[in-house]
């Protein structure tokens, strides 16, 4: 990451571990196929781990880099992954060691051209590249009760917060459509991605977001307050479990099957 976001997030990154999603088993299962070998496997802007420890159960070994230290501090311990403060663009991974780079929320934080550049130095032949970030939630199940929950959270999301997102954001709602992508191309299924959430866990997630930092910084109020109490009277009970649901964009790719020879690199 650039130091922008690590800006964001290192204030957080005990809620980042404790309250950001995790994504599902069968995107793993689906990363992991792409590789040509299980040996190793790099998470670049690995936060506080998700993706890491889900990797960890395909690979033999997984290095995971990221430029905030305070999240790699809160990141979850494996005996397969090995956390190490670097930014995107300069692992420090040898070259062709890697068989798998996989980069979970933060592709649009990136300098790209150069994260690319790494990743190809990086990869053994054929190594897979794949990239996925999650949209904005929705709330709840179908029915009016719920609806009007969801209402109220898009409100928040949409309105009271519109000003304060960086403007890297606009890629995730863009599904990273237009984010360029210069890789052989795979396609990827439709991966759902839910978690049920009291209301807690619900408002300790909005706390992570980068344009919730930025609202405090530009008000020095926080909007969290205002967000808890919109919710309540729809949540009625703090402790129920609302369905929160993401949808998810994959992108998935692999480099060439043979290196540049040194005329052409």
């Amino acid at each position: 990451m650039t130091t922008a976001p690590a800006d964001y997030f290192s204030p957080k990154a005990a809620g980042y571990a404790a309250f950001r999603p995790t994504y599902p088993p069968a995107l793993f299962d689906f990363v992991a196929a792409l590789a040509p070998r299980r040996a190793c496997a790099w998470d670049c802007a690995t936060g506080s781990g998700q993706a890491a420890v889900a990797l960890a159960g395909h690979f033999a070994r997984v290095v995971a880099t990221d430029a905030s230290p305070a999240q790699l501090a809160h990141a979850a311990p494996h005996p397969r992954v090995t956390y190490r403060a670097a930014p995107a663009e300069a692992s420090g991974l040898p070259n062709a060691s890697a068989d798998l780079v996989v980069v979970a929320q933060a592709l649009h934080w990136f300098d790209r051209d150069a994260f690319y550049a790494e990743a190809r130095r990086v990869l053994v032949p054929g190594g897979a590249v794949v990239v996925w970030s999650y949209g904005d939630a929705v709330l709840g199940a179908a029915g009016p009760a719920d609806a009007a929950l969801d209402a109220a959270f898009q409100h928040y999301a949409g309105e009271v917060l519109a000003p304060y997102w960086p403007p890297e954001r606009r890629l995730v709602g863009e599904a990273y459509r237009e984010i360029p992508f210069p890789f052989t191309e795979v396609a990827a299924p439709a991966f759902p991605m839910t978690r049920a959430c009291t209301l807690a866990e619900l408002v300790g997630y909005v706390g992570t977001w980068s344009a919730t930092t930025q609202y405090v910084r530009a008000t020095g109020r926080d909007p969290i307050t205002g967000l808890e109490r919109a919710l309540a009277p729809h949540w009625r009970d703090p402790e129920r479990r609302v369905v929160v649901r993401w949808p998810l964009t994959v992108r998935a790719g692999h480099v060439a099957q043979d290196p540049p020879s040194p005329l052409s690199a």
